[in-house]
């Protein structure tokens, strides 16, 4: 799986499947562009990969602990599936 913030590809510490989407660990500028992308409402946020293809997502949940912090990512609504 792949977390896409725009056209940009971000990459987490840790990401793992929840029911209806994704918990990221983020640090540094993976947080910040997410950050940026959820404050400004105009840049996407997609995971793509794994049984389900390319998700748009919404931020639902940030918890910022020292250097690191959980996002979590629910689906915004049908997946596209690209071939």
């Amino acid at each position: 799986m792949e977390l896409i913030v725009g056209n940009t590809r971000v990459v987490p510490k840790e990401m793992h499947l929840i029911p209806g989407g994704v918990v990221a660990e983020l640090t540094g500028p993976a947080l910040y562009s997410v950050l940026d992308a959820t404050c400004d409402g105009r840049v996407s946020v997609e995971v793509f990969g794994g049984a389900r293809g390319t998700r748009s997502m919404t931020v639902t949940e940030i918890k910022m602990r020292g250097a690191t912090s959980t996002v979590t990512f629910q689906e915004k609504g049908e997946g596209i599936v690209l071939n």
